[in-house]
């Protein structure tokens, strides 16, 4: 799907730059930026980390939780 969106100057300029060094298209950062950020923020997956964490007694930081949620979404259920 195409789509219109505004963004700020210095951001798309940034991630210009990160695409070209990653070698993706902008469309493909731009897709996988939203999709990593949809993910992140799906309060049903929060929901369920969170109360998995409480119930093995963990607490994670901002990084472990993130590092957690990349590895659940590449696996198939």
């Amino acid at each position: 799907m195409k789509m219109v969106v505004s963004i700020p100057d210095d951001v798309f300029e940034k991630a210009e730059r990160l695409a070209r060094r990653m070698k993706k298209s902008r469309s493909e950062l731009f897709s996988r930026a939203l999709s990593e950020y949809v993910a992140r923020h799906a309060p049903d997956q929060t929901d369920a980390m969170n109360q998995v964490s409480a119930e093995v007694g963990i607490e994670l930081d901002s990084f472990g939780f993130a590092a957690t949620q990349r590895m659940l979404e590449r696996v198939e259920w």
